[in-house]
């Protein structure tokens, strides 16, 4: 049944801008840039005489500065690369120096981690330099660097992030507009896949329910990865960050909304068990033929007719169930609706806000118990002291195990910090890790006894599995851990150091040292993970909530409390912290309670961000004092954004919608004279409304209390 929407899938790919293409295209230049990195080295070692330790620690620092790195502004980027230089080469001197004083060296290792964490506060770059403090550090001691060897170490440092910064930075570097055109092509061919989902969804046969739920499921399963790259391409204009561009940023968020539209109003269709296949049969060929044809005019590669074609097509189809009165069949005549909606916004032309509000499903229990607690230590100066408290102990359990191996127990209670916010974060990520750890000894284990010796082939495997360990970061840390130690099998096969036992010992070391960061992480400052979920939730609707303050008096030509385009930054920003705190929340075991509500407010906040980037936007090019109506529409907007929070944390807020107040707002701007002036009013009010619907959706469906009408006082 799903083949068809499978074509949609492949087409994605195609586009360059799946995020799987994304992770690979980054593992390969990162790759690229390890072997980069081993490959001048390797030349500097031949003419030098020094130990294959120079080599591996460059191509260590290409592979530590391409994974830190991670802001999406190329400039930045940039220059975070660069600045990794001299973190990284003050703690290459000072770990070579102290490597033969053992209790200083252990000493400062603390503090050198302690440190590495408390500059996460500084947000992404802060974290990549604190990566840059660390891990050359951490490599002298592994590596028993000594003195002599300190220029070419620190020749290393600049090769291993030279590397990087060339090829990631200027070689390899994203074109931001080609990028952009991209996204736009794979929004496209999302549309076109979930049109022909909802055409399996309607060709199923009444009596076959199963069939129905599968095909819905692929349905979601679209919506989803459509609302994924949707995120991207508003990711993507905040690079450019050109006003120029609203417009365009401006539609393409017309065509997911009213794709999303199309995705719900097909669920509702099929809700009824005698649906869809129980329909008219004149109803349900129409039904079909206008979802075929928005797939048709969303193929890829179509000409310009050819589609304008299509989306006629699509519409004719539906027109007729569209203009029915009556409301006999209202689940049949909202999926005509939706149909014409999503030709119209594919062709530019949906300009007025949706006929009903925009819904989030996922069925899901409300969040149970936990108090807010203080919030007490910055979160950075908190994990400071528990990762001191992990690695030391981590130290001293690592050389009771064994005094050779004593790193492998250090680097995993430091790693599981890495990232986290709680107890539940440190304890998924722990787990993780053991549990990659494990599986790649047996993978390393078959792999070392497989190549036999053979150099050429264990070198070509150990590039193989480098790739796939940075293939996988951003998925998982434990497929890392399962790649990166069969990256230290094949090592030792290669250097002839290879044992059982020696494999056996990484499992031994790493087992104590993720256990000791879990225990820091549970008896030292610790922070629940529904307490760590809730201030983040706390911060980011605040931000946005400040957001769409000084955006409101910038439009109404107030005095605002800061520039509607910064604190829509911020409010990004805490975005992606509280999406970070999510996971732990999300994890199937143990199986949890009120899972989907957090998943839900997640997916409303991030709705939430996208528009009020493009109301902050707004606020650059547009002043109308007169516009007065806009004001209570906002604060009525505020208040059911701040009732979200409330509803989470077990409140019981009153939830008011805002749909009248917005429609009097609509009203007075479509009165004003200026085309250009008129249009941007009605684009502020469409977007105030947006946010209104999926807020209050949200808010009713957790609480259980029927939205009112905040135009109704008393």
């Amino acid at each position: 049944m799903r083949g068809r929407a499978w074509v949609g899938e492949l087409r994605t790919w195609a586009t360059g801008v799946d995020p799987g293409w994304g992770r690979l295209r980054f593992a390969g230049v990162a790759t690229a840039a390890m072997a980069l990195a081993v490959l001048l080295m390797s030349g500097v070692r031949a003419l030098s005489g020094q130990p294959i330790t120079v080599v591996l620690f460059a191509a260590v620092l290409a592979m530590v500065s391409n994974l830190s790195v991670t802001e999406p502004e190329l400039g930045r980027r940039r220059v975070t690369t660069a600045l990794m230089v001299l973190p990284a080469a003050a703690s290459t001197v000072v770990g070579t120096l102290l490597v033969e004083h053992r209790t200083v060296s252990d000493v400062v290792f603390v503090l050198v981690m302690m440190v590495a964490v408390v500059v996460r506060r500084f947000g992404a770059r802060g974290t990549a330099l604190g990566m840059a403090l660390f891990m050359p550090y951490f490599f002298t001691q592994f590596l028993q660097a000594r003195p002599e060897q300190l220029p070419w170490l620190l020749a290393a440092v600049g090769v291993g992030i030279g590397s990087t910064l060339l090829l990631r930075g200027f070689v390899f570097a994203d074109d931001p507009e080609k990028i952009l055109d991209r996204l736009t092509v794979a929004l496209r061919a999302h549309v076109h896949a979930l049109a022909l989902a909802v055409v399996d969804v309607l060709e199923a046969p009444a009596q076959d329910r199963a069939k129905i739920d599968d095909a819905l499921r692929d349905v979601a399963r679209r919506r989803t990865r459509l609302n994924d790259t949707m995120l991207q391409v508003a990711d993507q204009f905040d690079r450019l960050d050109r006003p120029a561009d609203e417009s365009r940023e401006l539609q393409l968020a017309d065509l997911e909304l009213a794709a999303e539209r199309l995705a719900v109003s097909t669920r509702r269709l099929a809700d009824d068990p005698a649906r869809p296949g129980a329909l008219e049969p004149e109803v349900r060929r129409a039904l079909i033929a206008g979802a075929r044809g928005i797939a048709a005019g969303t193929a890829t590669g179509i000409p310009d007719d050819s589609r304008a074609i299509a989306l006629a097509g699509a519409r004719r189809s539906v027109d007729p169930l569209a203009a029915e009165h009556g409301g006999a069949r209202p689940r049949e005549q909202r999926l005509a609706f939706a149909v014409v909606r999503l030709a119209d916004a594919l062709e530019g032309g949906g300009d007025h806000p949706p006929p009903a509000p925009v819904e989030v499903d996922q069925d899901a229990e409300p969040e149970e118990e936990t108090t807010d607690g203080p919030k007490g230590l910055a979160l950075s100066t908190r994990q400071a002291v528990q990762v001191g408290v992990a690695t030391s102990l981590a130290i001293v359990a690592g050389e009771l195990v064994s005094p050779a191996r004593w790193y492998w127990a250090v680097i995993a209670a430091f790693v599981v910090f890495a990232g986290t916010a709680s107890r539940g974060d440190v304890l998924t990520r722990g787990w993780q890790r053991l549990v990659g750890t494990v599986g790649g000894v047996v993978a390393g284990m078959g792999l070392a006894l497989l190549v036999g010796g053979h150099v050429v082939v264990s070198l070509v495997l150990l590039a193989c599995c480098v790739f796939l360990a940075l293939y996988l970061v951003r998925i998982s840390t434990g497929l890392l851990a399962f790649w990166i130690t069969a990256v230290l099998a094949l090592l030792y096969g290669v250097i002839g150091q290879f044992s059982v036992e020696t494999l056996v010992l990484r499992v031994v070391e790493t087992a104590v040292g993720g256990a000791l960061g879990a225990l820091a992480g549970f008896l030292v400052l610790p922070k629940h993970t529904r307490e760590a979920f809730r201030e983040a939730l706390d911060e980011t609707v605040d931000a946005l909530d400040d957001t769409l303050a000084a955006t409101t008096d910038r439009l109404l030509g107030r005095p605002a409390a800061g520039v509607p385009v910064e604190l829509a930054r911020v409010a990004d920003e805490k975005l992606k912290v509280l999406r970070e705190r999510a996971r732990p929340l999300d994890s199937p075991l143990p199986r949890r309670r009120g899972r989907g509500s957090y998943q839900r407010a997640l997916r409303v906040l991030t709705a939430v961000d996208h528009y009020a980037r493009s109301f902050a936007r707004l606020s650059d090019g547009l002043v109308a004092p007169e516009w007065t109506a806009l004001d209570p529409a906002v604060a009525a907007v505020r208040a059911n954004l701040a009732a979200l929070g409330e509803v989470l944390a077990e409140q019981t807020p009153e939830v008011r919608s805002a749909e009248q107040l917005v429609d009097e707002a609509e009203a007075a701007a479509a009165t004003t004279e200026d085309p250009a002036r008129r249009t941007a009013m009605l684009t502020a009010a469409r977007l105030v409304r947006r946010i209104d619907q999926v807020v209050v959706r949200l808010v009713d469906d957790l609480a259980g209390v029927p939205a009112g009408t905040s135009g109704q006082r008393g």
